[in-house]
């Protein structure tokens, strides 16, 4: 019997070793173990701005996810202090964090430390993911030479192929499937925290990811 590797096995078996071998701090090793099955991990940030080349993390919220359980009570919540860009008032408006409370928050090589020992090697659940992991591996790669390394599961991608699925085939037109934060949770059903606050937007993507999973495993 062939024990050959597949092609797909044996490229990200590859890729993991030599992204192993040029880890910047051997600390974060764990990062690349198998994932603990069923479990995810949501993530959010918010910024002092829009600008993923210039601006910087102000809060964390992260909360883990165990099969069809949002584990409100495993999560993390962290400020951050920003180490050169100043807050405006249009930022503060959005994210209701002032100058005063992020001044005491830790600084951005702790608050990834805390968050990677967080996440472990589960995979990344978030709403407009992208832009949080973007931000994230700016704050990594001084430490680790490159940036996250676990699969990522984009809530807005899986809700856009839910309502797909529910036109006709002739309507099947991406300009009818509203993506906003707000239309997808109440289409859902879902509770509505208070947004733009790290640690709540971290649950209700997490809501939503564990309610459209159980709906496309009803169909």
């Amino acid at each position: 019997m062939s024990t050959a590797l597949s092609p797909t096995l044996a490229w990200h078996q590859l890729k993991r070793a030599w992204m192993l071998y040029h880890l910047g701090d051997e600390r974060f090793r764990f990062m690349w173990d198998d994932p603990p099955p069923n479990e995810w991990v949501a993530l959010d940030c918010e910024t002092t701005g829009l600008n993923v080349q210039k601006d910087e993390i102000i809060a964390i919220g992260a909360v883990r996810i165990c099969g069809n359980t949002v584990m409100t009570s495993e999560r993390l919540e962290l400020i951050v202090r920003p180490e050169k860009r100043r807050l405006t008032a249009d930022s503060v408006k959005v994210h209701r964090l002032r100058e005063q409370d992020v001044a005491q928050g830790v600084r951005i090589d702790e608050a990834m430390h805390q968050l990677m020992h967080f996440i472990g090697s589960r995979p990344l659940v978030g709403y407009y993911l992208s832009f949080d992991v973007a931000m994230v591996n700016r704050a990594l790669f001084p430490l680790l030479g490159m940036g996250l390394p676990q699969p990522r599961i984009e809530v807005s991608g899986l809700y856009y192929d839910h309502k797909l699925r529910q036109l006709p085939h002739h309507e099947q037109d991406s300009r009818r499937i509203d993506l906003r934060f707000a239309t997808m949770m109440a289409d859902l059903g879902l509770p509505v925290r208070e947004a733009h606050d790290a640690v709540n937007d971290a649950v209700m993507a997490a809501l939503a990811f564990v309610k459209l999973r159980h709906l496309q495993s009803r169909r």
